[in-house]
């Protein structure tokens, strides 16, 4: 029974297979699907359901070749010829003759007149008024904030350790010996020397010196534009995306964008320093060397001599062992979690509204009289006879040959070089595979296979 079953499965199988093949081989011109059911029962043997085999058809290329050829072209050349022409022309020549005449010569004189006028004096005055502005100033304010960290705290413990050691003690034993020695008794003598000092008199006198002062003077200065810069991100989009089944949403790019911020008036005083001269009084010192007698005592040493015990040491070591605690330390470490405030600084803008004096000037107008000496010509004519120079002009042919350029165009062959594709047919073999399936009963209409050309 298994054994039916397997082999009805395995011809279901081949069957299948042999269906593509034959629809591969006749390119779905025909199949079996046109078989009755009862026709394309299982009989006979199921490996023998097709047979393929490769031949090889001839196919052409057309193939371009690339080639030089020669060709020619006609080019004009103009040629210039010089023809000579006979002419006539007008030369004028100039000439002078005399010629009287009389003229009438100005005779100029400069006179003087008093002209009384009206003239307004411009008289100007200064004023103030007050103007009020706003200025930005800086606000700075320190913040903290706690920020907790971890150190490692040595702890050192001291101990004791025994040690023995040896320690040579001296033991000293004092004796006497008789010695001579000389002694010096003093004996005290009066004298006197002179001595000169300097003692300082206070002299006034006046004098001048330069005081350095000064003041202070508003000063407003236009802090110019700054160009800053800031990031501007575009407007994204929505994109769909076939892996996931879902819309994706994709930012758009950064660009950086500049702009211009105003600038704005700073007043500040400044310092203009002066110099005035002034007079005090001042007290110097004078010098004045004076003499005095000054009593001093000589000592002179008399010497004696005496005798006297000298005590002297004598020294011997003993040695002695004894005990001492020799400390030593031992450390271990302990974390310890500390916390510390940090300072930060925060910057904000406030206005401030400030008052300052602003001159303009007002200027006004004064009439005044004024007497001016107002220059006038007078003119007379003296008559005066001259003679001058007249132009005129005498014409004559004058015949002359010259030359006229006639151009004229010349062809000519000129050769060039053009590149040029030539068809040709190339011949080649591709292998082809067909499979020609085998009838299995003699209802089915399964055409038959004649060769690789179907």
């Amino acid at each position: 029974m298994k054994l039916a079953m397997k082999c009805a499965v395995l011809a279901g199988l081949l069957v299948a297979v042999a269906g593509q093949s034959a629809l591969a081989g006749y390119c779905g011109a025909a199949s079996y699907s046109c078989c009755p059911t009862s026709a394309c029962s299982p009989c006979g043997d199921y490996g023998a359901a097709s047979s393929c085999s490769t031949c090889y058809k001839t196919v052409q290329d057309v193939v371009y070749d690339k080639c030089q050829v020669t060709k020619y072209r006609t080019v004009y050349d103009t040629v210039c010829e010089q023809q000579p022409i006979t002419c006539t022309r007008n030369v004028y020549e100039t000439k002078f003759r005399d010629e009287c005449y009389s003229i009438q010569k100005p005779v100029y004189q400069v006179c003087f007149k008093d002209v009384p006028h009206t003239i307004c004096k411009p008289v100007q005055k200064t004023c103030f008024r007050s103007e009020q502005y706003t200025v930005r100033v800086p606000h700075s304010q320190t913040c903290y904030r706690n920020e907790c960290y971890t150190v490692c705290k040595p702890c050192y413990k001291t101990c004791y350790k025994t040690v023995c050691y040896d320690v040579c003690k001296p033991v000293y034993k004092t004796c006497y010996r008789e010695e001579c020695y000389t002694t010096h008794k003093a004996c005290n003598e009066t004298k006197y020397r002179e001595v000169c000092y300097t003692v300082c008199k206070p002299v006034v006198e006046c004098r001048q010196i330069d005081v350095c002062g000064g003041s202070y003077q508003t000063v407003v200065e236009q802090c110019p534009d700054n160009s800053c810069s800031r990031c501007v991100q575009s407007p994204g989009s929505w994109n769909y995306d076939c892996n996931s089944c879902r819309s994706v949403y994709q930012p758009g790019c950064n660009r950086t964008e500049r702009f211009f911020q105003p600038g704005s008036v700073n007043c500040r005083q400044v310092w203009v320093p002066r110099t005035e001269k002034k007079t005090v009084m001042c007290t110097r010192m004078e010098r004045e060397v004076k003499r005095c007698r000054i009593p001093y005592t000589v000592c002179r040493m008399v010497p004696v001599n005496q005798t006297r015990r000298v005590p002297y040491t004598t020294c011997c070591m003993q040695k002695e062992t004894k005990q001492k605690k020799v400390p030593y330390t031992v450390c271990s470490s302990t974390t310890e979690t500390r916390t510390r405030r940090i300072p930060y600084t925060v910057c904000s803008w406030r206005c401030e509204t400030r008052s300052r004096q602003v001159p303009y000037t007002v200027t006004s107008y004064e009439q005044h009289t004024a007497c001016t000496k107002v220059p006038y010509t007078t003119c007379s004519y003296i008559s005066e006879t001259k003679t001058r120079k007249v132009p005129y002009t005498v014409c004559r042919q004058v015949c002359e040959t010259r030359y006229v350029n006639n151009s004229r165009q010349v062809p000519k062959q000129v050769p060039y070089t053009e590149t040029v594709c030539v068809p040709r047919v190339v011949c080649r073999q591709v292998p082809v595979s067909t499979c020609c399936p085998q009838p299995s009963c003699s209802s089915c209409a399964v055409p038959d296979c004649t060769g690789c050309g179907n």
